[in-house]
């Protein structure tokens, strides 16, 4: 039996002795501060029971199972406490004067441990974008004991004490990146300093958006979008991209591509990086506009689409691109007997890679529809075929005329129409073809408009979609005297449909369909400008070329009749003076040089006929 049991039993004869019993005491130990300290603490040990008819207890105190008696009080007080007062203890106590003892009580572990030294951690993560919230967190091992703690920055005199462990820094700066270490303090006693933590803070960077090939694209292009973050730190990114300020993102990837661009990817595109497995967040990217347009290309004549045989004229395709690195090529459009269309490249359009076309000196086989068509190479795009453009070549004297009843250039809606082609043979080998804004190219013979018999188109009722130019072709291809008609409902001018002559006299009429008679008495104008008013009919007599113009006549109730161009020709009509003095000097030259090698003695004859045939077709 053990020595500390000894008493108990005692107790326990003694009250068999005297015939009853009472429920033993049992002594409990508690120790402050608490049961883990560290060395240099005061621990104080405190022995209470709890029991009835006992007022005066002396203490006994054991530790580890030792059976020698360390102390007697009721607190036994470790000041400083150390390493080697680490250990188990229990108490029991004995009445003083008397003979009853109290349990023992269960034995409590007191732990004495060196100051720990605190580790520093940093939340999110030690490198940050400026702007970012940083915290630093102190951590003691034994987080059950009360501490304070000091905060530390290297090359920085300032100590912060505070009652959290985390010292948080919001909206960081790049001043705010070093070291950082904490120590934690109780009851005047230090830990050792931790280790040192770092926090690298960089400038948040700027996503940058590009587009290419270009901001400004053509429909069924391919777009990419790229968005680049140039910034210390963050080796992933994952991207998100914005349009037209939505707060959804469309797109997680570095390159967004469009394969076939449309109108509606139109908009304001920007991008930020966010960090992959990590915190930190970009700045959003300037916003950066794409423009989708469908591609236009507007085919022009200069100086006009009227031009007479023998003047130089040029066609000019544009498109509404910045870019400079398109060619163009040009097509003569042809209708076939299905009436369907044709785009014939010109054998020399390559002289086009400017955007310009030129012809010298317009023939009268240059007359027709065209249409042109762009190409750029880098990034590869074919434009559509633009609108058709057409060129009308008038000549001096040609072969076949244009023959128009009622002979006007304007008519009236719903009524017929003859256009009959005649050259000096009445050949049939000639039709008559048109082209019109509202149906294009188009021929008599094989369309709906119009019945073909031998040379002659009749429409039997003229409607306004009729307007435009009138011509005659061979089977060959070759076109002539192009005529503009214009039909109109209301008020027409009656002007003669060819070329007036220089000396000749002009009449022009203005007429309304339902007016009897159909003579107006109406205002005339040239070019814009009044000329003659409230008149039946205006006559020039002796006409010159100053009078080639723009005609229209005005009725204050009727209306307003279409313009129609009066051309006037010259008596000696000097583009035929010029063709033929070309081919006169043509001929000579020939017969020159034959004669020359029969019969040297001739010359001085056949230079005096060259002279003579000079002077005949001079003009």
């Amino acid at each position: 039996m053990e020595l500390s049991q000894l008493p108990l039993v005692l107790l326990l004869l003694s009250n068999i002795h005297s015939g009853h019993t009472e429920e033993r005491p049992k002594a409990k130990v508690s120790i402050k501060p608490d049961q883990h300290v560290f060395r240099g603490d005061t621990v104080t040990l405190r022995c209470d029971i709890d029991g009835e008819g006992v007022t005066s207890w002396q203490y006994s105190w054991y530790k580890d199972g030792s059976v020698s008696v360390f102390s007697e009080l009721q607190e036994h007080t470790f000041s400083p406490v150390t390493e080697s007062d680490a250990g188990k203890y229990f108490c029991y106590g004995a009445e003083r004067g008397g003979s009853r003892r109290s349990q023992h009580s269960d034995a409590l572990t007191l732990t004495v441990s060196d100051f720990p030294k605190p580790t520093v951690t940093v939340e999110p993560q030690s490198s940050v974008f400026t702007g970012d919230t940083v915290t630093l967190r102190c951590e003691v091992d034994q987080t059950w004991v009360k501490w304070k703690f000091l905060w530390t920055k290297a090359m920085d005199s300032k100590t912060e004490l505070t009652e959290a462990p985390t010292k948080t820094i919001d909206s960081v700066k790049v001043s705010d990146g070093g070291e950082y270490r904490c120590r934690a303090r109780r009851e005047g006693y230090y830990t050792h300093d931790s280790e040192p933590a770092t926090v690298t803070i960089y400038e948040r960077p700027k996503a940058k958006v590009t587009i290419k090939p270009d901001q400004h694209v053509f429909r069924g292009e391919t777009v990419t979008l790229r968005c680049d973050i140039d910034g210390e730190g963050v080796t992933s990114w994952q991207y998100s991209w914005y349009k037209d300020g939505s707060a959804n993102a469309f797109s997680e990837l570095q390159e967004h591509t469009f394969r076939s661009v449309t109108e509606s990817d139109a908009g304001k595109y920007l991008c930020y990086g966010a960090e992959r497995g990590g915190s930190r967040s970009s700045q959003n990217s300037d916003a950066l506009r794409l423009t989708v347009s469908d591609l236009r290309e507007v085919l022009s004549v200069s100086p006009q689409k009227w031009v007479t045989e023998g003047d130089p004229v040029t066609l000019i395709c544009e498109v509404n691109s910045s870019s400079k690195d398109w060619t163009f090529s040009w097509y003569a459009v042809t209708i076939s007997s299905d009436c369907s269309h044709h785009y014939k490249l010109l054998s020399d359009s390559s002289r086009g890679a400017g955007g310009i076309y030129t012809v010298s000196s317009a023939a009268l086989n240059h007359s027709g529809v065209y249409v042109c068509r762009a190409e750029r190479r880098k990034p590869s795009y074919y434009t559509t075929i633009s609108k058709t453009q057409p060129l009308w070549v008038t000549g001096c004297s040609p072969p076949v005329s244009l023959i128009i009843s009622p002979s006007r250039t304007q008519h009236f809606t719903s009524v017929s129409l003859s256009l009959s082609c005649e050259d000096q043979s009445n050949s049939d080998r000639w039709r008559v073809r048109r082209y019109t804004e509202s149906w294009g190219l188009q021929d008599c013979s094989s369309s709906l408009w119009g019945s073909q018999t031998g040379s002659t188109c009749t429409i039997s009722s003229i409607i306004a979609s009729d307007t435009g130019v009138y011509w005659c072709q061979s089977e060959s291809g070759e076109k002539y005297h192009p005529v503009n008609i214009t039909v109109h409902f209301f008020v027409i001018l009656e002007s003669p449909v060819h070329p007036v002559t220089e000396g000749d006299t002009l009449t022009l009429r203005c007429l309304n369909q339902h007016s009897t008679p159909p003579n107006l008495r109406a205002d005339f104008y040239k070019d814009g400008s009044l000329i003659q008013n409230q008149t039946t009919e205006m006559i020039i007599s002796n006409v010159s070329k100053s009078h080639e113009g723009f005609y229209y006549c005005k009725h204050p109730e009727r209306g307003e009749s279409p313009k129609s161009w009066i051309s006037v020709r010259g008596v000696s009509n000097e583009c035929c003076c010029k063709l033929s003095h070309s081919e006169s000097q043509i001929s000579v030259l020939h017969t020159l040089s034959s004669v020359l090698a029969v019969c040297p003695y001739l010359i001085v004859t056949v230079v005096l006929i060259f002279k003579c045939c000079r002077m005949r077709v001079s003009c």
